[in-house]
């Protein structure tokens, strides 16, 4: 099922459906991901400051794909960032800056 998220609490109240659904407890969940049970909790409670990192950790142990709905005429410009991003260093194609006039 697929469902909108739109802040840390739609992701705290959905880990924490999915970790109870599937009879998981926190302390355990934790452990498997391997960050703390407060992490845990503050994710479940929807605290802002997480660190995403762990955030998808959590997700991941819990076989909770994250999928994001991009604009279309954004598709283009991620494929070259990843491209960028996977080329060596010196190798990088330079972002051309529009010219002025």
């Amino acid at each position: 099922m697929k469902i909108s998220v739109t802040s840390p609490e739609d992701i705290g109240l959905l880990i924490r459906a999915v970790r109870r659904s599937s009879r998981v407890r926190i302390d355990d969940l934790a452990a498997m991901s391997h960050v703390s049970k407060q992490f845990a909790s503050d994710v479940e409670h929807g605290k802002p400051t997480v660190r995403l990192g762990l955030v998808f950790k959590l997700l991941g142990e819990l076989g909770i794909p994250m999928t994001l709905d991009i604009p279309s005429e954004a598709v283009q410009e991620l494929t070259t960032l990843r491209l960028r991003a996977k080329a060596p260093a010196g190798k990088r194609p330079k972002k051309r800056i529009p010219s002025e006039g």
